[in-house]
């Protein structure tokens, strides 16, 4: 057996009908003999890690056999790959691009600083009819968890991602780690992932005070772990007051629910936060420098 230049990696759990039409979608790269897809079965009871067995003896399937969330199983499948590059997906989102591996395996060749590339994301179930984009090849804070890909050199050099998070903010974790390394992450456009969710309907959905607690929680970790202790209070406090004035004083009092329970879950965790070596003032003014992290792209209309 040869080495794969590509590995395509996929975390999924209970979502069976999205998970086949994502490996419909990208059916031929599953069939290219330098590229290995290898999925992680979170503790399905929907008969996922069956259907794979059955339907994708060129896919390697791992197995949790009750879940352990999504940042512990994005972890095990670092773990495993062997390949050069790894290409991270979502089972609700695929890659649109044409030639995905020759725009991923040239940028990394042209830019040998560059950790992890972060695609352009599309979220919606509809494709819009002209795809066509402007901007250039930037360098960013950061990227999203649905669609990006790693060069496993880098991932090699920082710690795992912080499985206690559980869902948010692990990305962010990784891209402050990248920074101390001196690791650069870049969007580029040219790789075009759609990820298929309405993002608008979300906040009607049963998960929506988990999904807040989760994102609040993660968000004050990262400050408490990377920032210099005396900016901590204020940011943290800062963030506390939005999330009061603009969520619960107008009335979200399911909010207000998940912003005790992140409280809650901060104070259990804190002594996780004061473990590895914070940014130096010099370093977060850096940092803030470089263009954000580019999460949702829409068509020029």
């Amino acid at each position: 057996m040869h080495h794969q230049k590509f590995s395509i990696l996929i975390t999924t759990k209970n979502r069976l009908k999205d998970l086949k039409i994502t490996l419909n979608n990208i059916s031929y790269l599953l069939n290219n003999e330098n590229v290995v897809c290898i999925i992680c079965d979170d503790g399905s009871t929907d008969g996922t890690f069956q259907y794979l067995k059955a339907n994708y003896k060129q896919i390697q399937v791992i197995q949790n056999e009750t879940s352990k969330g999504l940042i512990f199983s994005r972890n095990r499948l670092l773990a495993i790959t062997t390949a050069d590059y790894a290409i991270t997906l979502d089972d609700d989102a695929h890659i649109v691009s044409n030639n995905p591996l020759e725009i991923i395996e040239a940028f990394f060749l042209k830019h040998p600083k560059c950790a992890v590339i972060a695609s352009r994301i599309f979220w919606g179930k509809d494709l819009p009819s002209d795809l066509t984009e402007t901007s250039n090849n930037t360098r960013v804070k950061g990227f999203v968890g649905c669609g990006h890909v790693w060069r496993m050199a880098a991932w090699r050099s920082i710690p795992n991602y912080p499985d206690w998070f559980v869902f948010y903010a692990e990305e962010e974790f990784a891209s402050y780690q990248l920074f101390k390394k001196q690791w650069e992450v870049w969007y580029v456009p040219a790789l075009f992932i759609q990820h298929r969710v309405d993002v608008k309907s979300r906040k009607k959905d049963k998960d929506y005070t988990t999904r807040l607690r989760r994102s609040l929680r993660s968000g004050w970790y990262l400050y408490f772990m990377f920032y210099p202790l005396h900016l901590i209070p204020k940011k943290f406090l800062y963030t506390l007051w939005m999330q009061l004035k603009l969520k619960v004083f107008q009335g979200d009092f399911k909010a207000l629910k998940a912003i005790m329970l992140a409280l809650f879950d901060l104070i259990i965790n804190l002594p996780k936060c004061f473990i590895g070596k914070r940014l130096s003032l010099k370093e977060i003014a850096k940092y803030r420098m470089l263009e954000n992290t580019k999460i949702y792209w829409t068509p020029n209309k």
